[in-house]
């Protein structure tokens, strides 16, 4: 392999594949978490990276070029978590900080496709959640990636049937989803599992209780038939759930000091960092600017993430689904670093992670920059920066 894609040196273990599933339920069930689980598998060994153009932005390029740039690359998910990407796309805050330099977007369904698409070089600066960052960093032995701001807390919950499940102490037994296997809500479901004394095999999900991995476009379907009992999910999956009738028995924020933990992070590739760090800046002012017009402007803020979801994902949220999902995310520049390391550490408990060495994951110091520009406060990299 070249120098800019060295080969990995740690990382997360490999699932096991061709396993098959004890625990009895609908065929058809068992047929799309199966499918899931093997697309989650073959998006970690950089297959099925299915992207979609952007082309959502109101700003078109104007002015000088940054950097001399043509264009800088972004990646995110049309997700209710990503707002940050999603709105200041839309609303043309990264394009007008690059001025004449091309802001174009792909959209991504999994982690580990982005984080593939960094490592190809083919995107430039991506919007992941924490467990997708460190399991890409640590694969590659520190080489590929740096997170350079944080971007949104909290949008997460465990929702469950209330005929079925009666409380969070009520989950032996039972069949609970979670996105991707590895992925930052299947990390801490694992750990809330071991933390009540239920053993599961991280790898196979089967033990104690049952974990499967659905994708989150699947699990309403999941749980409208009954195939699941409960699911630990982002939003807007969780707002989904209950407008189905489930029941929120656990939210995330309540497991946190302050209610905050990282659920994405904004990461650029440690070669276009170094080449362009102009063009980072920019985007990094960009993102500052959408999450403060986010948080002044609420109600215009959800419609244009609203239009940004249809246009990238394919479908408007209704408003039951929309309101309480859009209230259930916090947008913010601090990446809230101690909280990604502790995830990690959750991780390696969990054994999805080998020896994970996080030193030099963060690179803060254009974000900083651009917060103290604008008489901010700063934030900190938890010990894990790299400058």
């Amino acid at each position: 392999m070249s120098a800019d894609h060295p080969a990995p040196l740690r990382g997360p273990r490999r699932t096991r594949r061709g396993h098959r599933p004890r625990h009895r339920y609908a065929t058809a069930a068992v047929a799309a978490a199966l499918a899931a689980l093997l697309a989650v598998a073959l998006g970690a060994c950089g297959y099925g990276s299915r992207a979609e153009t952007g082309g959502v932005a109101k700003v078109q390029p104007r002015g000088e070029r940054t950097g001399g740039l043509d264009e800088v690359r972004l990646g995110y998910f049309a997700n209710v978590t990503h707002a940050t990407a999603l709105v200041g796309d839309r609303e043309g805050f990264f394009q007008k900080e690059l001025g004449g330099t091309k802001v174009t977007a792909q959209v991504f369904g999994a982690g580990p496709s982005a984080v593939e698409a960094l490592n190809a070089g083919s995107v430039d600066i991506a919007w992941l959640g924490p467990s997708p960052a460190v399991n890409g960093y640590t694969r590659a032995g520190g080489r590929n990636l740096r997170i350079i701001s944080g971007s949104a807390s909290g949008g997460v919950s465990l929702v469950a049937h209330p005929d079925r499940v009666s409380g969070p102490d009520d989950l032996r037994g039972k069949r609970i989803a979670t996105p991707q296997l590895g992925n930052t809500q299947d990390v801490a479901l694992l750990h809330y599992l071991a933390e009540k004394g239920l053993r599961v095999d991280p790898d196979s999900g089967e033990g104690e209780a049952t974990v499967l991995r659905i994708d989150n476009k699947e699990t309403p379907a999941f749980f409208r038939r009954g195939d699941i009992d409960a699911a630990w999910v982002p939003e807007p999956t969780a707002s989904q759930l209950t407008a189905q009738g489930g029941r929120v028995l656990l939210d995330e924020r309540d497991l946190w000091e302050d209610g905050r933990h990282v659920i994405t992070t904004m990461v650029v590739s440690q070669r276009f960092l170094a080449r362009h760090p102009e063009a980072v800046e920019a985007v990094l002012r960009g993102s500052v600017k959408a999450n403060a017009w986010i948080k002044s402007h609420p109600e215009e803020a959800r419609a244009s993430l609203n239009t940004a979801l249809e246009r990238q994902g394919g479908k408007a949220l209704p408003p039951e689904v929309l309101d309480p999902a859009f209230e259930h995310i916090e947008v913010l520049d601090d990446p809230l670093a101690a909280t990604l390391a502790r995830q990690a550490e959750h991780a390696e408990r969990a054994g999805l992670l080998e020896n994970p060495d996080l030193r030099g994951i963060y690179d803060l110091r254009l974000l900083n920059k651009v917060l103290a520009e604008r008489g901010a406060r700063q934030v900190s990299a938890a010990g894990l920066g790299s400058g």
